[in-house]
């Protein structure tokens, strides 16, 4: 009878190749001299640099079986682990691991319900972890306190670029410590801070703090009921910030009023690149303070300004502005009630405009006629890559329009 120490290569390499990422890279290292040396030339393993575990319930035990292989394991940088119900005990482990770990470069664990106690372990981790890079604990029930143990370990720690704090149960405390942070922090480049539901001061903390932040170049703030009040200590703020590139705010409570404020600060503001302002209250007066702005703006890329009550008339306003703005690369009107009179408009702007490369109109009740208009123009236009019309009312006929058009230009429908 064969042992393993005796069985052919080959029949190890076929058991192998049938066993899941996870038993592959918990279960196989350390097992014997043999295997290891093995698993040092199998393919797979060693080119295994994402393992993604989503929604499989692996519990505190599986991941102390992942922390146990993280100790030793020289190739994965990228560990996904959402909704596996790690709780603070799984957290742990894995914060054990890091102390010791120096590949890892992304993890992400939201939807885990570590809380407090959890985010304390893998602050302490972050003291002497000197690779990771990205980490995403949103959604996982941390408090203030667990925060204040996150941003001290952030004090010292010179390695962390990117921080997703979302979802969270973030108050005052919280606001203050994380502002804080971003007073003498000089590595976190992106904070994203999504559905944290911030009171009025605590987003004033956070915007104060920006007027002292030299490297942070991307800031969500999305679902925190931010008002036109906020935006002007923003706004203020970003006509002189040199590091800002994109700023996200949708789902937030932008009025027509913070619009304009925006709208001002983007006159002299010479860095922002992305601005996602998606499902606010701006109406079409503040659409013409934004446009307005495009006209002597020339480094925003990226406007996302969907489901907004702009009206035909703020339609009109930005397609006016974009026949003469050659910055726009990206404009996403999603869920703006277009309907086929706006793309009318739309496939004008595209028989002049040379800038524009990604155009996103899906869910506007646009029709056959619609589809009939975009089809024509993309017979002429040279820039456009990338179309996105999904979720319209464009039926047999229009989409023969389309496909007919494509015949002639490769622009990519989404």
């Amino acid at each position: 009878m064969r042992t393993f120490d005796t069985l052919p290569v080959e029949f190890v390499y076929r058991i192998l190749d049938h066993l899941n990422d996870f038993t592959l890279f918990c279960s196989m290292q350390n097992v014997c001299h043999r295997l290891n040396q093995i698993l040092n030339v199998y393919h797979r393993y060693q080119t295994l640099t994402t393992l993604s575990l989503n929604n499989i319930p692996i519990g505190p035990q599986g991941a102390r079986r992942l922390a146990n292989a993280l100790r030793t394991n020289t190739t994965l940088t990228k560990l996904i682990l959402r909704d596996n119900r790690i709780k603070s005990e799984g957290a742990h482990h894995i914060a054990n691991a890091l102390r010791m770990n120096t590949t890892l470069v992304t993890l992400d664990i939201q939807y885990n319900d570590i809380g407090d106690r959890g985010v304390m372990y893998l602050a302490d981790a972050l003291r002497v972890n000197k690779t990771l890079i990205v980490l995403n604990i949103s959604a996982n029930g941390i408090k203030d306190q667990g925060v204040e143990r996150l941003v001290d370990a952030l004090v010292i720690n010179k390695t962390l670029t990117t921080l997703h704090l979302g979802t969270n149960y973030i108050r005052d405390e919280g606001a203050e410590n994380i502002a804080a942070l971003l007073r003498i922090n000089t590595t976190l480049t992106s904070l994203d801070l999504y559905n944290s539901e911030f009171r009025y001061e605590c987003v004033t903390y956070i915007f104060d703090a920006l007027r002292l932040n030299t490297t942070l170049t991307t800031l969500t703030m999305s679902m925190n009921q931010i008002s036109d009040q906020n935006i002007v200590h923003l706004a203020e703020i970003l006509r002189n910030n040199t590091t800002l590139t994109t700023l996200n705010f949708h789902s937030n409570y932008l009025k027509d009023q913070g619009a304009e404020h925006l709208a001002n600060a983007l006159r002299v503001n010479s860095i922002l690149v992305v601005l996602d302002l998606y499902s606010n209250q701006i109406g079409q007066s503040g659409v013409k303070y934004l446009a307005d702005a495009l006209r002597v703006n020339t480094t925003l890329a990226t406007l996302k300004f969907g489901n907004n009550p702009i009206g035909p008339q703020g339609l009109e306003y930005l397609v006016d502005v974009l026949r003469i703005n050659t910055t726009l690369t990206t404009l996403d009107l999603r869920e703006n009630g277009i309907r086929d009179h706006g793309t009318e408009l739309l496939a004008e702007l595209l028989r002049v405009n040379t800038s524009l490369t990604t155009l996103v109109i899906s869910e506007n009740k646009i029709g056959d006629q619609g589809a009939k208009q975009l089809a024509n123009v993309l017979r002429v236009n040279t820039t456009l890559t990338e179309l996105n019309i999904s979720w319209n009312r464009i039926e047999r006929q229009g989409i023969r329009c389309l496909s007919d058009a494509l015949c002639v230009n490769t622009v990519v429908l989404l």
